[in-house]
C-alpha cells in the first residue's frame, strides 16, 4: 500500500495506481461489507488532507451508514437531504467546497469544511454512496473528482 504522497506520478497517474492497488484488493471476493471496508480503508490510507471516508447504503429508502474510516457518524440520511441524500436524488457526484455554505448541510463532524460524495450506480439505481470530507475548504479538485469517480468503477465490479 501507498499514500498519494508516496507516489511521485501525477495525479492521474496517481489514482491509474490506486484503481489498480483496489482491482487487486478485491479480486476474487464478492462480499459487499468486506470490499466496502477494504476500499474506505485503502482510501483512507491513500488520500492526505481527508478526516472521513466511507459508505452509506440505500435500505429501505434511505441512506443508512456503511463501512468506514473516522469519528463516528450519522446512522441514517433521507434521500434529498444533506450532500449525500442530494447526490442519491441527482444521481451525480456532488462537490462540496464548503460545506457550510450548503444549504441543509447535515454536519456529523464540526471539522468538516469540504466534501465529495459519488454515487454508487448498480443496474440504473443508486445502491449507496462514497463520501470523503475534509478539514479544508476546496480540498477537492476535478482531478480528485476524475480520479474517486474511476475508483467507484473499479468498485462496483466486485459488488
Amino acid at each position: 500500500m501507498f499514500t498519494k504522497t508516496d507516489y511521485a506520478g501525477n495525479s492521474v497517474e496517481q489514482y491509474s495506481m490506486l484503481g489498480k492497488q483496489l482491482n487487486a484488493l478485491l479480486e476474487g471476493e464478492k462480499n459487499q461489507i468486506a470490499n466496502l471496508s477494504n476500499a474506505s480503508a485503502l482510501l483512507n490510507q491513500f488520500l492526505d488532507r481527508i478526516n472521513w471516508v466511507g459508505f452509506y447504503l440505500m435500505e429501505n429508502g434511505e441512506l443508512v451508514l456503511g463501512p468506514f474510516q473516522g469519528l463516528p457518524a450519522c446512522v441514517r440520511i433521507p434521500v434529498g437531504r444533506g450532500v449525500c441524500g442530494t447526490t442519491v436524488a441527482k444521481q451525480e457526484t456532488m462537490v462540496v467546497a464548503d460545506v457550510h455554505a450548503f444549504p441543509g448541510h447535515i454536519a456529523c463532524d464540526a471539522a468538516s469544511q469540504s466534501e465529495i460524495v459519488i454515487p454508487l450506480i448498480k443496474n440504473g439505481e443508486v445502491i449507496g454512496v462514497l463520501d470523503i470530507d475534509s478539514p479544508e475548504k476546496n480540498r477537492f479538485s476535478s482531478e480528485d473528482q476524475a480520479g474517486l469517480e474511476d475508483f467507484v468503477q473499479i468498485l462496483m465490479k466486485h459488488i
